[in-house]
């Protein structure tokens, strides 16, 4: 299975996140199939590649909770039901 989640890059206490998809058994670090975006908890930035998230969720892919909420808040989802 497919999940969209968040890959941990930066240094320490100046963290920031890569959006990608994975295969679900991947470990976090691992390489992933793709990488759909960028988020910076610590200024609350997030770039999207949306037309890639709404081909890989139209595919099935999963996201986990947090990947969700970001998506959400982007309002991601209102596209893939269209």
């Amino acid at each position: 299975m497919v999940k969209l989640r968040l890959k941990r890059y930066g240094k320490k206490g100046e963290v920031s996140y890569r959006i990608v998809a994975m295969k679900s058994l991947s470990r976090r670090e691992g390489r992933p199939l793709e990488e759909l975006g960028f988020y910076n908890p610590r200024t609350d930035e997030t770039r999207l590649n949306v037309p890639a998230i709404v081909k890989r969720l139209k595919e099935g892919a999963q996201p986990t909770e947090t990947v969700r909420s970001i998506l959400r808040k982007a309002q991601v989802f209102e596209q893939v039901n269209a």
